[in-house]
């Protein structure tokens, strides 16, 4: 499992991403309620339920400085 790194048999098993999960692991990880394979979002191996992938954009602007990494933006190079 992407998220416990334990065994995970056929009867309990998700793969969403190319990554392999329990049912009861795939969960958001802000709220830690279940999602579903069709209302779920991954970024930076980690699974969030729509509305907080959601709320983590609207409040920065971007995903990357949403999830406190440095903006792109401040990475690039002015030349003249």
């Amino acid at each position: 499992c992407a998220v416990c790194d334990k065994a995970v048999y056929a009867m309990e098993k998700l793969e969403a991403d190319g990554k392999i999960y329990h049912k009861n692991c795939f969960r958001c990880s802000v709220c830690n309620k279940a999602v579903s394979l069709g209302g779920f979002a991954a970024l930076a191996g980690a699974l969030y339920c729509k509305p907080h992938f959601k709320q983590l954009f609207k409040s920065k602007g971007n995903y990357d400085e949403g999830f406190g990494r440095e903006q792109h933006k401040t990475k690039w190079i002015q030349r003249d």
